[in-house]
């Protein structure tokens, strides 16, 4: 009975093996007629890539020829936040009886030239934003508008142009407050030259070495320092997805004379639009030592603003 057993598992072992082999080998026959299918479509694949990349670059090519000189890029947008508030015998929040208001506006404009041999970029940029709370059961509280955001930029970027992505560069930027007794108290003068990569139409990278930063002011008070370092600056723009579109720029400036004469800011806009309207958010960072010194601050903190409201947008090409 044992045997019969031994046997009979023995059998049932070659005849399991049998059937693997046969399925290998099924296996291997069916790989080796997919690779011999796919040999020929490899080919096509190739030579309708190389077919598509050629006419892609003679469309390029062509668009570039039919696309006059000069060529200007010119666009505005504006951003207004308006948001008022009023409470009357309201005991739960402490002060029962009060009237807030908040005003905010930015405006963005661009001019941009491109010509064969070199190009010539422009921005502006003003952010102002107001700030009234009026404790009506207080006689004493300063219900005055107070200022919440201060800020104005213009840049002035001309490069001529060594390849499609390099070119040499002088640039000039100024930065400064505009209300309250603060304009050009300070103010920030940067004017240098160096280098602009544009690795992408919508991209533009600035580094510049050799750069001087003014600073005026004056004269009472905090003792502002000028300096030589070096500039760095980053525009970038994209839509990203349809209707929503984003624009950046970080404009930074490094002293060869120390730390404490690094500044930088950053701002960024966020808009949606339907025929130029839309919703608008503005968000500005800004670090500045020399900015937190004067105002009797012993650290140096990030300086923040933001602004959300209903944008309007103009742009031609």
């Amino acid at each position: 009975m044992m045997k019969k057993t031994l046997l009979s598992a023995l059998a049932l072992m070659a005849f399991s093996f049998a059937i693997q082999a046969q399925t290998i080998e099924e296996l291997q026959a069916a790989k080796a007629e997919k690779e011999q299918q796919l040999g020929p479509l490899e080919v096509q694949l190739a030579e309708l890539t190389g077919k598509v990349g050629a006419l892609k670059a003679d469309v390029a090519e062509l668009t570039e020829r039919l696309t006059p000189y000069p060529r200007w890029d010119v666009g505005a947008l504006g951003n207004l936040g308006l948001n008022l508030s009023s409470f009357n015998n309201w005991y739960p929040k402490g002060t029962a009886n009060t009237t807030a208001m908040n005003i905010g506006l930015s405006a963005n404009a661009f001019a941009n030239l491109q010509q064969k041999k070199y190009f010539w970029r422009n921005n502006t940029n003003l952010a102002l934003a107001w700030l009234k709370f009026d404790d009506r059961d207080n006689p004493d509280d300063n219900n005055d508008f107070q200022i919440a955001a201060d800020a104005f930029n213009v840049v002035s970027l001309f490069g001529y142009k060594l390849t499609e992505k390099i070119a040499i560069s002088t640039l000039g930027e100024y930065r400064t407050s505009m209300l309250d007794n603060k304009f050009n108290n300070p103010g920030y003068l940067d004017i240098g030259a160096g280098a602009t990569w544009t690795p992408i139409t919508d991209l533009v990278v600035v580094f510049h070495p050799l750069n001087y930063n003014f600073v005026f002011s004056d004269g009472k008070g905090y003792d502002y320092q000028s300096s030589l370092g070096c500039k760095l600056v980053a525009d970038y723009k994209r839509q990203i997805t349809k209707g929503i579109s984003w624009k950046s720029n970080l404009s930074g400036f490094f002293s060869y004379e120390g730390s404490d004469l690094h500044n930088w800011t950053w701002i960024n806009g966020f808009t949606t639009a339907y025929k130029g309207i839309g919703i608008g958010l503005d968000l500005g960072l800004r670090n500045n030592k020399q900015e937190a010194l004067a105002a009797g601050k012993t650290e140096n903190p990030l300086q923040t603003y933001y602004l959300i409201g209903l944008s309007y947008a103009i742009g031609s090409k």
